[in-house]
Order: C-alpha cells, then sequence, then structure tokens
C-alpha cells in the first residue's frame, strides 16, 4: 500500500476552494475542478514519497500493479458552477468513433476530438456535500406539464417544442441543440425568468434554465434543461450515469468513479467542441423515474454497485475497527477523520489522503474515526462485518 496525491485540473467550473479544503492545501487562486486519483495517462497521480507518476510505478512493480492500466478512475470533483452537458459512449461506440478520428488524422489531443480512448465511461457519484445536477430525461408526464404551463402563458417557441417532443425526444433534441425554428426564442424567453408559482416541479425547471442562462447566455442547453431531470443529492447519497445517459453537473462536492476513460460527447453549456450529430448517436432517450443509485449496508460499510464489470465503490465509516474484504488494485481516500488501512502493511491516513492498494493484497480492516471511500475491482462474495 502507498500513499498517492496529484495536483488539482483547474478546469473553469471548479471551485476556488473545496478541493483544497478537503486535502489541507492552500488554495491555488485559481479554480481547482478534479483531482485525479488513478493512472489515467491525462493526469496520473504521483508516489508520494517519489514524486514518481503511478504509470511508472506499475511498469517498474507490474505484479504489484496488476498488470495493466486500472480499468477505473476515482476523482474527487468540485463544481462551482455547471459542467457542460453531455453524455458517454458505450464501448462498442468508442472502438468505433476511436477509430474512425484517428483514420481521419485527428491528433489525440486535438480540441475537436470527441474519442480519446477506445473505452466506455459509466460513472458513479457520491455526494460530499449538497450536490445538484440533471441527469436522464424526465418522465413524460413532468415534461406535459412543464410544455402545458409554456403553452398557456403564451412564451415564444412554447408551441414548436410541444410538436416536437410530441414527434419524439430524439427530434426534440436535435431540434433544440441545432436551434431549429423557435428555439432562441424559446431560451430568450426562459432566461428572462419564466415562472409557475403554483407548481414547485415546473418552477424548478424555470429556475433552474435562468440560472443557466446567467453562465451560458443564449445557449441551446438552457431549453434542453427542462426536458431533463433536476436531482439534487444529500451527502452520502449518489448518481449513477450509464453509456448515453444526458448529464449535467450543477454545483458540488462528490467522489466520482469511472470507467478509465476522457471520452465526452457535448451538446452545450460549454466553450468546448460540440458535436450535435454525435452526441445524438449515443444518447439514451429512455425517460427516468428515478437516477440514484442505492448502496447495499452493513455495518460500517456502504456497496455502490452498477452492475460494472470495471468497478465497485465501497464506503467505509470507521468509529473504532470495522473489517473489509477488499482486494487491490485499488484506490481509497479519505474524506473524512483519521484511519488506518491494515493489509500486509499498515497505512496511516488523514482527511483528504489518498492512496493505492496493490495487487494482492487485501484491505482487511480499517481502524479509527473516520470515512473512506475505496474504487475497486467488482468481488461478489465480500465479507463485510465490523469487529467485536
Amino acid at each position: 500500500m502507498i500513499e498517492i496525491v496529484n495536483t488539482p485540473r483547474d478546469y473553469a467550473w471548479g471551485s476556488t476552494s473545496a478541493i483544497a479544503d478537503l486535502i489541507g492545501a492552500v488554495p491555488s487562486g485559481a479554480p481547482e475542478a478534479e483531482l485525479w486519483l488513478g493512472d489515467h495517462p491525462a493526469c496520473p497521480a504521483r508516489v508520494k514519497s517519489t514524486g514518481q507518476s503511478l504509470i511508472a510505478w506499475g511498469e517498474s512493480h507490474p505484479e504489484r500493479f496488476g498488470h495493466g492500466p486500472l480499468p477505473f478512475l476515482l476523482k474527487v470533483l468540485a463544481a462551482e458552477s455547471p459542467l457542460s452537458i453531455q453524455a458517454h459512449p458505450t464501448r462498442v461506440q468508442a472502438e468505433r468513433g476511436f477509430a474512425n478520428e484517428n483514420a481521419a488524422g485527428l491528433a489525440l489531443d486535438s480540441s475537436t476530438r470527441n474519442y480519446r480512448d477506445a473505452n466506455h465511461k459509466p460513472e458513479v457519484i457520491m455526494a460530499l456535500s449538497d450536490f445538484s445536477a440533471l441527469c436522464g430525461f424526465r418522465p413524460r408526464s413532468e415534461q406535459t406539464s412543464i410544455i402545458a404551463e409554456l403553452v398557456q402563458q403564451g412564451v415564444p417557441g412554447s408551441s414548436e417544442l410541444s410538436r416536437a417532443v410530441e414527434a419524439g425526444l430524439a427530434i426534440a433534441v436535435e431540434w433544440i441543440l441545432t436551434r431549429g425554428d423557435g428555439v432562441n426564442r424559446l431560451v430568450e424567453a426562459l432566461s428572462a425568468g419564466i415562472r409557475a408559482p403554483h407548481n414547485s416541479g415546473v418552477d424548478e425547471a424555470f429556475v433552474t434554465a435562468r440560472m443557466l442562462s446567467d453562465k451560458f447566455p443564449g445557449d441551446p442547453g438552457i431549453a434542453l434543461s427542462i426536458l431533463l431531470n433536476r436531482v439534487t443529492l444529500r451527502p452520502g447519497e449518489a448518481l449513477f450515469l450509464p453509456a448515453g445517459n444526458i448529464h449535467a453537473y450543477l454545483h458540488g462536492l462528490g467522489i466520482e468513479v469511472m470507467a478509465a476513460s476522457d471520452n465526452v460527447l457535448r451538446g452545450g453549456l460549454t466553450s468546448k467542441h460540440v458535436d450535435v450529430p454525435e452526441l445524438l448517436s449515443v444518447l439514451d432517450f429512455r425517460e427516468l423515474d428515478e437516477p440514484r443509485l442505492e448502496a447495499t449496508v452493513s455495518d460500517g460499510v456502504r456497496t455502490f454497485d452498477a452492475g460494472l464489470d470495471d468497478f465497485i465503490v465501497t464506503e467505509i465509516t470507521a468509529n473504532d475497527d470495522v473489517r473489509v474484504t477488499i482486494a487491490g488494485p485499488a484506490i481509497a481516500v479519505v474524506v473524512a477523520g483519521d484511519v488506518v488501512l491494515h493489509s500486509d502493511s499498515d497505512c496511516k491516513l488523514s482527511r483528504g489522503c489518498s492512496a493505492f492498494i496493490e495487487a494482492g493484497e487485501t484491505l482487511h480492516r480499517v481502524m479509527g474515526n473516520g470515512k473512506i471511500y475505496v474504487a475497486h475491482l467488482p468481488t461478489r462474495n465480500l465479507s463485510q462485518t465490523k469487529l467485536d
């Protein structure tokens, strides 16, 4: 077991204080959006004692690393303002898109790249603070209520939106993102601050659209947002975002774990590359009643399992001594208190510290008074019980 560190990525939407507060660092003064803890080549973690990248360490210790790149990546994510409306491809879609862009001669670091690798990117995010997001398409009944309110108020573009949704969500999303006839007038009206005080759910959709217009004036994503679920997670709650799920994180601090990929298809609310046809080709247009991911619970241990082969996430709250069975390779990050991780070797970690648990090593006890998240490979017969 080795302690690992990294430098936060300074994306414009990041918080200037949340990650620094968590890891006990002095804020840089710039936005600090994501702390990557893994071996992804875009921003690999480093071994704290030597400064060596986790990639280089793994190449020199293949038997302790797992004989290949990690299939997952853990991030601490701190959103001060909204991220882009986006989705991620399936593995088959990623393989095809990556091959096509390679054949077209696009450099891997090109700003117009959609596919930077050939992997899928399902994600799970666990909230450390109140965390808000847009996630998946609303149930049709909610969409109908929102559109009916717009039509009743005579909002410009609302009749066109109604007809587009009746023709199908795929048609409606394409109409919005390609700025079909009426979209700009609808965006302008939503940005002006439409209210629906008699219906709190509808009103929340309009308030969200107005908030987005403050950050991204004139963006068609403002209109698209009213068709999406607005979700607020409390600390400890989670979302699962499978391939094709349309989403945009809005605000908050969380632990995000995903398959090791950097493939993003964007549709709006961003200054980065937007590719509407490619986004439409990967979107899942099914409606979602409830996008939250529920944890299975045992004493001091909560497991978030989305049924993926790439990873599961275990949350351990140690108020003294908790037994787990988590086989490496794994990444652990402490989000509260002080803990000691016991395996073949012991590792004492404080709030904000992280460790790589080696292949062939098993984390079997967590002592102290704190909380950690561990991303690791799925095993379906874990024994997780609190010690007497």
